[in-house]
């Protein structure tokens, strides 16, 4: 197993080349943090994912273009291939659910393909709804699938608006349900202010996000 500096120099070699556009490169270090043993789960979360949420930045900054995202998501998913098979499931007492998806007039799927992994990874069930999802949809399944989280997300400052309906939609059908939103132009603020009972910056942090926010909900219906 790899002494904590060399791991944290294979993490932050990850998260350089992956923000560099360096395909190669990942590929290179992914393979190496499995022979170093490296955990991959550790490799992904402080590695790729962090550095795809860097990138995120940089397009906020307008100091990357949809070109270097394209090129970035390249090189996530290369290490993604070679890491993600081997992480190892890390479950609790009690398996939990998550249904996922993109509001509809947004198609960029690269924030929740990470939030998909960290959660699969953490050993939760996670329903896929994928990206352009129509509003009532997500109501629907949600009294389909009666997961313990629902999570929302929009990349772009237009689609973003359309996150208080889809909450709305959502609770209609399960009032008790939690729900998580994510995206680059969100904050906390916002979520709150939209209806959410959770807010996650980035994909390395989602997964504990939703188990606090899990019981935050919970102790509130103790108190109702």
């Amino acid at each position: 197993m790899a002494n904590e500096q060399r791991t944290l120099e294979i993490l932050k070699g990850l998260r350089d080349a992956v923000v560099s556009m360096d395909e190669n490169t990942v590929k290179e270090l992914s393979e190496l943090a499995l022979e170093e043993g490296v955990d991959a789960y550790d490799a992904v979360t402080e590695g790729l994912a962090k550095a795809m949420d860097r990138v995120g930045e940089l397009y906020s900054n307008k100091e990357y273009f949809v070109p270097e995202i394209l090129l970035a998501s390249d090189a996530l998913y290369a290490g993604l291939a070679i890491l993600q098979p081997h992480i190892r499931i890390r479950t609790g007492a009690e398996k939990k659910s998550l249904l996922l998806g993109v509001v509809e007039g947004d198609v960029h799927d690269i924030g929740k393909n990470l939030v998909k992994i960290m959660f699969e990874a953490a050993g939760w069930d996670v329903h896929d709804l994928g990206v352009d999802v129509k509003l009532p949809i997500f109501g629907e399944e949600q009294a389909r699938q009666k997961a313990d989280v629902v999570g929302i997300s929009a990349l772009m400052t237009t689609s973003m608006l359309a996150i208080p309906r889809a909450i709305e939609l959502v609770k209609a059908h399960d009032p008790d349900v939690a729900i998580l939103v994510g995206g680059a132009p969100l904050n906390r603020e916002l979520a709150t202010r939209y209806g959410a009972d959770g807010y996650a910056k980035c994909a390395g942090e989602v997964v504990k996000e939703a188990q606090a926010m899990l019981e935050r909900v919970k102790n509130r219906k103790k108190m109702l």
